[in-house]
């Protein structure tokens, strides 16, 4: 189990690439915290907290209250991630901001909050959950498309402060995976999706899951700073 005993805390974990990510660390052995707005039972994780990652107190309480019961933080995987979809002249503050809020802030306040407890440890993983969109772009998405941007660009500059001390950033970069953010589209534009990947059908949450348990891993001991994208080469 390449994970064992680790101590590995996930936002975002109630459903979708979260829920997945929580079920495979645990069967490699880790100790899981799941975060969500919406606090329920995540199968295989050990504890779950609700926490929203856009309130910064709330985060603060959640890694206190982890580092307080296991004395270390090991993983963080900051999946927590919405969409509010519309073209540019479309799309309202409103929508723009909650997009911006969850999907870069939210990522800002988990990194700061576990940075400085994986300093003193000498150690430490953490990784950001970008997409497809965030490299290339994507119509009617400039809100998602910018935080997803923008979380390289944290992926990029933490690899850099934080390796010297011993804590590796990288990034996921999911193509098109059929998880609930997907329920609202219709089947016909989820059809003409598949066309457009090599393997010819949506990713699954699992897929998006085993990449994170890699990173997470001794396996990756070496890669830091890197944007690794899982689209079935939707992109080639």
């Amino acid at each position: 189990m390449r994970l064992k005993d680790r101590v590995c805390i996930v936002t975002g974990a109630a459903q979708g690439i979260g829920a997945a990510t929580v079920a495979r660390f645990a069967a490699e052995g880790a100790i899981v915290i799941a975060c969500d707005r919406h606090a329920g039972a995540v199968p295989g994780a050990a504890e779950c907290h609700a926490v929203d990652v856009t309130v910064r107190a709330q985060v603060d309480a959640m890694v206190a209250a982890v580092r307080a019961k296991h004395g270390r933080i090991d993983v963080l995987v900051n999946n927590a991630g919405i969409t509010r979809d519309a073209r540019l002249v479309k799309m309202t503050e409103e929508q723009f901001d909650a997009v911006i809020d969850v999907n870069l802030r939210g990522v800002f306040h988990c990194a700061q909050a576990v940075a400085p407890i994986m300093i003193e440890q000498g150690s430490g993983v953490i990784l950001n959950a970008s997409s497809v969109v965030g490299i290339y772009g994507n119509f009617g998405q400039t809100n998602y498309a910018a935080s997803k941007f923008g979380v390289i660009g944290f992926t990029k500059t933490w690899s850099r402060e934080l390796g010297p001390k011993g804590v590796r950033v990288n990034a996921v970069a999911p193509g098109f995976v059929a998880t609930p953010i997907l329920e609202t589209i219709p089947q016909k534009v989820l059809e003409h999706m598949r066309t457009q990947v090599p393997l010819q059908r949506l990713g699954r949450p699992e897929e998006i899951a085993a990449v994170y348990a890699f990173l997470a891993s001794d396996d990756a001991s070496y890669v830091n700073g890197a944007v690794l994208e899982v689209s079935g080469g939707m992109t080639v």
